[in-house]
């Protein structure tokens, strides 16, 4: 979005500096052409101005000539009619000073000029007149050089047609600098408004582009959003405010039957499926989907096919706006889950079945405890009993037992003491299902060493009379703090690492190994490996069941409970156990442990 923003920003402000660069190099030329046109103007104005000053001043010099070419004649004695006349120039003279002294208007020099003129000029043309009517020639002489030498004009007047001409070659040469300038101003304008053009036809043809990229992209993507909306399995409908059908998808078709895909579009909804949308109160809840804008989330619809058929509808709408127009519209999603419905109640009814299985087996399980902890307790009475007689009777005997007699009590009291074994094993056993479960924090470090050093010394104590203690070499992995009965724990590790003393009694240098590692969703797993007898997997079933042995009780000695009271611990754990072995090639029994469910106590 903020890239298109910025794109949408950017072309705003690149046609804003198109339009303004437009208006400079239209207008600003225009008005330099309009200042160049009235410059040039005025420059041929100047020129003309110039050319009407040297006319006048040529007419004013003839006129001059004229009144003293006449004077002269007349001062001769030659009498004529056109001499008088032409003697009378004089005022003409007059009026052509006045249009002189109006052209140099703004030119106070060439005023003071003529000024000048026209003081010189009224005394020359006395003195011609008087030059004309006298008849004294020395007097006629000197008059004459009076108006010759005494006020000369020639010099003025050529003087203002050197300035004349001066203001004329800078008036031409500014014209044409004006002239060059306006050329200049008028290629570079048209150069400037040919790049401009192709610009604007780049940016044009480049706008056209990127709108037809656009409209592409958006044929594109309606055709992909059709698409989809034509494959996806759930039936779909949007409806007006009318609840009349603007678009659906091919499910939706196929759901209602519906052949002609073109003349349903501005139906009624209830109009459609045989009438099975015309249940007003399914109407009611899409209208105020529409109006009050109240979301129908999962709701259940009894509808019956054409074919007779009840089916159980999952109907979910909302309301969404058109993004070609200000109009709302229902979005309806319709799902037959009629199979799901009977799947549900067929797995309610068989969660029922099995809440009833699993209530008689808890039933079975705590009359099975009650009656191995009654069992446990009843036998040890009458155990008692027999390994007291048994050896009150060996003391009455003494020395007048036989060989015979001694071997029957010594059985008697093994089998004796076997059996109080058992029932000790039996009473743990049942504990461990019967007893609560404390769950805490327990060091699994501290609980294999703590084991670890009680049959080490078991074993210290088992030495023969040469004081020679079995060598057993252990490698215990650091091992983690988790959440669990301690007690549980303990008889696990007992049992766990107790096995593999007992089972490694057949080689001379024992290896146990304790590891642990963590897996992928937090559950610890733990193993414990031996080099000791191992067993055949073949058998590996009976393993953990009670009173179950792999091996003779003359080889191994043990009860046959302590691999299924390992098993009972982690099934009230949550965790499972299994082994890999093989015979005379060792065992090893792995274990794991779920991570503690968040309201675990620590």
């Amino acid at each position: 979005m903020f890239s298109r923003f910025t794109d949408e920003g950017w072309d705003r402000w690149r046609f804003a500096g198109l339009g303004l660069a437009a208006l400079l190099i239209v207008v600003v030329p225009s008005l330099t052409l309009l200042r160049l046109s009235r410059d040039s103007v005025n420059a041929a104005n100047w020129v003309a101005h110039t050319q009407a000053v040297s006319a006048r001043l040529y007419v004013l010099q003839a006129d001059i000539r004229d009144v003293e070419s006449a004077a002269l004649t007349l001062s001769r004695g030659i009498e004529s009619e056109p001499l008088r006349q032409r003697l009378q120039h004089a005022e003409r003279i007059k009026a052509t000073l006045d249009g002189l002294a109006a052209l140099f208007s703004d030119n106070p020099d060439q005023l003071l000029r003529i000024g000048r003129i026209s003081a010189m000029l009224e005394r020359r043309m006395d003195v011609a007149r008087q030059v004309a009517a006298s008849q004294d020639p020395q007097r006629q002489r000197e008059m004459i050089e009076e108006m010759t030498f005494s006020y000369p004009i020639r010099d003025i007047v050529a003087e203002l047609q050197q300035h004349e001409s001066e203001l004329l070659q800078r008036r031409v040469t500014a014209a044409h600098k004006q002239q060059r300038l306006a050329t200049t101003v008028t290629w570079s304008t048209l150069a400037v408004q040919l790049l401009l053009l192709g610009l604007v036809l780049w940016l044009l043809k480049r706008q056209i582009g990127r709108r037809t990229r656009a409209e592409q992209r958006f044929l594109r993507a309606s055709a992909r959003a059709n698409s989809v909306l034509q494959t996806v399995r759930e039936p779909i409908v949007l409806l007006d405010g009318g609840l009349r059908i603007i678009l659906h998808n091919t499910a939706f078709s196929e759901l209602y039957g519906m052949d002609d895909d073109r003349q349903v579009s501005g139906r009624p909804l209830q109009s459609i499926g045989d009438g099975v949308w015309a249940d007003a109160i399914i109407r009611q809840r899409l209208a105020d989907v529409l109006l009050r804008g109240r979301e129908l989330w999962d709701y259940e619809h009894e509808q019956r096919g054409a074919d007779g058929m009840a089916r159980t509808m999952l109907i979910n709408a909302r309301r969404m706006p058109l993004p070609d127009s200000d109009d709302e519209v229902v979005l309806m999603t319709v799902s037959d889950v009629t199979l799901q419905r009977r799947v549900q109640l067929r797995v309610e009814e068989l969660n029922r079945q099995l809440e009833g299985k699993v209530e008689q087996m808890a039933e079975v399980n705590r009359e099975l405890e009650a009656f191995s902890y009654s069992v446990s307790h009843d036998l040890r009475a009458p155990l008692r009993h027999v390994a007291g007689f048994s050896d009150k009777l060996g003391r009455h005997l003494g020395e007048d037992a036989d060989e015979k007699t001694r071997h029957y009590l010594q059985v008697i009291g093994e089998a004796a003491q076997r059996m109080a074994s058992l029932i000790d094993d039996l009473l743990v056993y049942s504990r461990l299902g019967r007893g609560a479960m404390r769950l805490q924090a327990v060091d699994m470090q501290s609980l294999v060493a703590d084991t670890h050093a009680l049959l080490d010394s078991n074993l210290r104590a088992e030495a023969g009379a040469d004081g020679k203690v079995r060598d057993v070499e252990w490698k215990i992995e650091p091992l983690p703090v988790l959440v669990a009965d301690e007690n549980m724990m303990r008889q696990l590790w007992l049992n766990l690492l107790g096995n593999a003393v007992k089972y490694t009694a057949c080689r001379e240098h024992a290896v146990i190994e304790v590891s642990a590692r963590q897996l992928p969703d937090g559950t610890q797993q733990f193993s414990v490996r031996d080099n000791g007898a191992g067993f055949d997997m073949q058998h590996a079933g009976k393993l953990f069941g009670v009173f179950q042995r792999l091996h003779r009780a003359s080889d191994y000695p043990g009860t046959g409970i302590g691999l299924a009271s390992v098993r009972r611990v982690l099934t009230r754990h949550g965790g499972r156990i299994w082994a890999d072995a093989a015979p005379d090639r060792g065992a090893t029994f792995h274990f794991t442990l779920p991570p503690p469910a968040p309201d675990a106590h620590h």
